[in-house]
């Protein structure tokens, strides 16, 4: 019976194989499933590619911002401290007072110099008149001493003729030894008065030099310039300008708006420069560091749009934002300890690269978000 059957069909499959109708149609129904599968397995590309590929997303991101570190900018008690942690602050706001005694001490010193310098310059101007009026003295002087000289020159003369013509008298015996003698003294004195005139002369032109070297000197400080613009004057308002500024920083001001936190200061502490008080955190300026694999970076560029959610208010709450810079390099990369990937046991692992993206200040004021806060972000790759 098995055997009829088999014949059969081997009978049956040779008439259809002899049918070039039959091989026809069944060669048509297999090219049909076969376009069929191509054309849904294109079709399903097209929906992956135009509706899932249009974005890269990632929930490897949190909030960040630029804090601002409050500092003291010089050495002194702390008298007042006027915010504490969590509050929130305006830009100018007063949040701590250093005692400013100091301070003050310190301007009134700066002043004083600035009062000496002025008077010193002052001084420098009435030292050039003095100065002027000494050399003009001192020609005076000159003059005379010349005269003294001429005059002594002329006595002097006048003593040598007579004590010749006495010496050719005493020669004969017509005048006595003493009344030679007399006309020697007379010539002597002549002759002294002479150096005398001489050497007064001499000391008139020196201290007229003198004079003449003091006021050069005098106006070598002075030309040029006025009580204002004189060095040691710009030297002095320099330090009261600096007295001031310190003076000023004694009242440490917010230069932001934000939220107080990490504060490191209380009453009577007694602070150096340099050392951080407190920070602000400006919570209207947020940005997301969102952390995005190496292979989902090919088509994100600067300016493209985002939207993130944060698990604090979750999906409901969505955040609006725009792509503004890419990280110099991997977190790996500027890692303590750097990966040592130059080994015989090395793995691939795929790297992540921060993309900064700069949220929407008005959606920041209705949902509130603070730094270190996890959020998931969404770039639309076809944004420009």
């Amino acid at each position: 019976m098995t055997d009829a059957q088999n014949t059969a069909d081997t009978q049956v499959e040779a008439k259809a194989a002899n049918n070039p109708t039959a091989m026809k149609s069944k060669r048509k129904k297999l090219l049909t499933i076969f376009a069929v599968i191509v054309i849904t397995i294109g079709l399903i590309y097209a929906i992956v590619t135009l509706v899932f590929d249009n974005s890269v997303n990632t929930d490897n991101a949190y909030v960040g911002a630029d804090n601002a570190q409050i500092t003291s900018m010089l050495n002194g008690q702390v008298l007042q401290v006027m915010v504490g942690d969590t509050q929130q602050v305006k830009k100018g706001d007063i949040l701590a007072i250093i005692d400013q005694r100091d301070a003050q001490i310190a301007l009134q010193q700066a002043e004083a110099q600035l009062a000496k310098a002025k008077r010193q310059y002052t001084q420098s101007s009435a030292n050039s008149s003095s100065l002027s009026s000494q050399v003009l003295v001192s020609n005076d002087d000159i003059n005379s001493a010349r005269a003294q000289v001429v005059q002594s020159q002329v006595t002097l003369t006048k003593a040598q003729n007579e004590y010749q013509r006495r010496g050719q008298l005493a020669a004969t015996g017509a005048i006595s030894k003493e009344e030679l003698a007399s006309y020697q003294s007379a010539l002597d004195t002549a002759q002294a008065n002479l150096n005398v005139a001489k050497a007064s002369l001499a000391q008139a032109e020196s201290k007229q030099k003198a004079a003449q070297s003091n006021l050069a000197a005098n106006e070598a400080l002075i030309r040029g310039t006025s009580q204002d613009s004189t060095p040691d004057v710009l030297v002095a308002q320099a330090a009261v300008d600096q007295a001031k500024l310190d003076l000023s920083r004694t009242v440490i001001r917010a230069p932001l708006d934000g939220v107080i936190t990490n504060r490191n200061l209380q009453v009577g502490q007694r602070v150096a420069p340099g050392s951080v008080l407190m920070v602000v955190v400006p919570v209207q300026q947020l940005y997301v560091d969102a952390n995005f694999k190496e292979s989902q970076l090919k088509r994100v560029r600067v300016g493209q749009t985002a939207v993130l959610t944060s698990d604090l208010y979750g999906k409901d709450v969505e955040y609006h934002g725009k792509v503004i810079g890419f990280s110099g390099g991997t977190g790996a990369a500027f890692a303590l300890i750097p990966a040592q990937n130059a080994t015989g046991n090395w793995i691939k692992v795929v790297q992540r690269l921060p993309v900064r993206i700069q949220l929407d200040p008005k959606e920041l004021q209705e949902h509130p978000l603070r730094v270190g806060l996890s959020m998931d972000a969404t770039i639309d790759l076809n944004s420009k």
